[in-house]
């Protein structure tokens, strides 16, 4: 199979398995997806969507946030992990989101990326989620996953990211990088993957992942 071909095929059995995309993090507004998603930085989708409720019950808007102090926020995220920071950049942010952009969240790459905490992974998910522009957030799966498929060589994630733009058509883009963040969750996670199981690998994968599975499952 060439390249393209491959990439046809993941595009294929990703809508078959996926023909409707939950999103993976629970918001009302572009604010609160900012905020879940930098919540979500080395912290599950499950314990932020545990956490956020009780945030946003205090404080879904910037006005309100900072009107919490950053001790207050940070009690309430403690269960996201790294809440010293993650608090400082939620109270920073939502500061400059009033001061610069009355209250509301910027709808270009450049300027949400100037916001604390926020980096290119999470404008994307935000530009994509909240505003419909096509993007393609590389996280942790679907950078295994390019991989995994010979899709990429990446090293990292900027390369993972530049690949499956030049592969992948940009009006997909924004539903693609959802299927397969379920895709690798269900079907080929880092952790206890059964090939047989995990049929997009075992269709199109690189020789030498599936070698190294078949080895291992001996």
């Amino acid at each position: 199979m060439t390249k393209k071909e491959r990439a046809t095929f993941v595009i294929n059995t990703l809508n078959d398995l996926y023909p409707s995309i939950p999103i993976p993090l629970d918001h009302k507004d572009p604010y609160t997806l900012l905020i879940a998603v930098l919540l979500s930085a080395q912290c599950t989708d499950v314990r932020v969507n545990l956490t956020t409720p009780h945030l946003f019950a205090k404080a879904d808007n910037p006005f309100d946030m900072i009107q919490l102090s950053v001790e207050e926020i940070r009690e309430i995220i403690k269960p996201c992990g790294l809440s010293p920071m993650k608090s400082k950049a939620i109270f920073g942010l939502s500061q400059i989101l009033i001061e610069k952009y009355q209250g509301e969240v910027p709808q270009s790459f450049e300027a949400l990326e100037e916001l604390p905490g926020v980096g290119h992974k999470t404008a994307s998910v935000v530009m994509s989620q909240a505003f419909g522009v096509p993007a393609f957030p590389v996280d942790t799966h679907i950078h295994r996953l390019m991989y995994r498929w010979g899709l990429t060589n990446g090293k990292n994630v900027v390369q993972t990211e530049k690949d499956a733009k030049a592969i992948f058509p940009k009006e997909l883009w924004n539903d693609l990088h959802l299927q397969i963040i379920w895709y690798g969750r269900e079907y080929s996670p880092a952790r206890g993957w059964n090939l047989e199981k995990d049929i997009i690998t075992k269709t199109i994968g690189r020789a030498s992942v599936i070698k190294e599975a078949q080895k291992k499952s001996r």
